[in-house]
């Protein structure tokens, strides 16, 4: 009990300050290396895909200014007036898993080479309740979506 009371206090003392997105990703970084095995970087990421300052905070040396969020599925971190983007990722990282367990096989856009989501089979299937206004691809690492256009 005494510990927890201890922790909440230092965790006040955290002064509100402007945190850019690089040091942002720093903290992160450093944050994932002393979790345990088997705890996922996930665990730092709430509900409605906003990070969970007060477990980052320690690293920060205080708590964000601005609002970021983070993805469940690929843990890309956004400003938050990306934060549709953030969501329109994960639901499309569910989809493309979903796709790929129904049919062995990609949905991508037949002959693209940049393996661009096909929206079309995602609907075909049902996986996806509306298209992501911007153009998604699934990279080389573990099918991931993304929105970078590969090389």
């Amino acid at each position: 009990m005494w510990k927890k009371r201890k922790l909440q206090k230092k965790q006040e003392d955290y002064q509100v300050k402007d945190i850019s997105l690089s040091e942002l990703k720093k903290a992160i970084q450093e944050y994932s290396l002393q979790l345990p095995d088997g705890v996922p970087l996930g665990i730092i990421v709430n509900e409605d895909l906003s990070l969970d300052y007060k477990l980052l905070a320690p690293y920060l040396k205080g708590i964000p200014r601005k609002k970021y969020y983070m993805s469940k599925e690929t843990y890309d971190i956004f400003e938050e007036q990306d934060y549709q983007q953030a969501l329109d990722l994960d639901m499309i990282q569910k989809a493309v898993d979903d796709y790929i367990m129904q049919t062995d096989e990609l949905p991508v856009i037949s002959g693209d080479p940049y393996k661009k989501v096909s929206f079309h089979k995602l609907e075909r299937l049902h996986l996806i309740p509306y298209r992501p206004e911007h153009p998604l691809y699934i990279s080389n690492e573990e099918d991931l979506v993304t929105y970078k256009k590969p090389d």
